[in-house]
């Protein structure tokens, strides 16, 4: 039953982290209905997407929990920062600073830490 567990870890994480990228997408619909007249037919569609992007991604957030435990999913969680960077970047053409890619390593390491601690 362990060695199950442990040969489908690196799937559970695979899928970790595609949801957190798929979150993290919903910062760009938020920023984009923003810059919407308020209940305009962009406003609704990007608010919308907003609502089902978070809405589907707590439903694998609680089965990635039934595989992961909580400390180490939730370390995870501030990948989505680095993915709202990338977005920024590409989509809105907004600068990645020195100080921006030094947070991103940090935040790299600090996942490192949190899930191999237990081993």
């Amino acid at each position: 039953m362990e060695t199950e567990k442990k040969r489908r870890l690196p799937l559970i994480f695979l899928l970790l982290h595609a949801s957190l990228l798929f979150s993290s997408l919903s910062g760009v619909c938020s920023k984009l209905a923003a810059n919407e007249y308020l209940l305009s037919g962009r406003w609704v569609v990007f608010f919308g997407l907003t609502l089902l992007i978070m809405f589907l991604y707590a439903i694998v957030w609680q089965q990635i929990l039934r595989h992961l435990p909580l400390s180490v999913a939730y370390a995870n969680k501030p990948v989505g920062l680095i993915w709202a960077m990338v977005w920024g970047a590409l989509i809105f053409k907004e600068k990645i600073s020195w100080n921006m890619i030094v947070g991103a390593g940090i935040i790299f390491l600090g996942i490192c830490v949190v899930v191999t601690a237990d081993e």
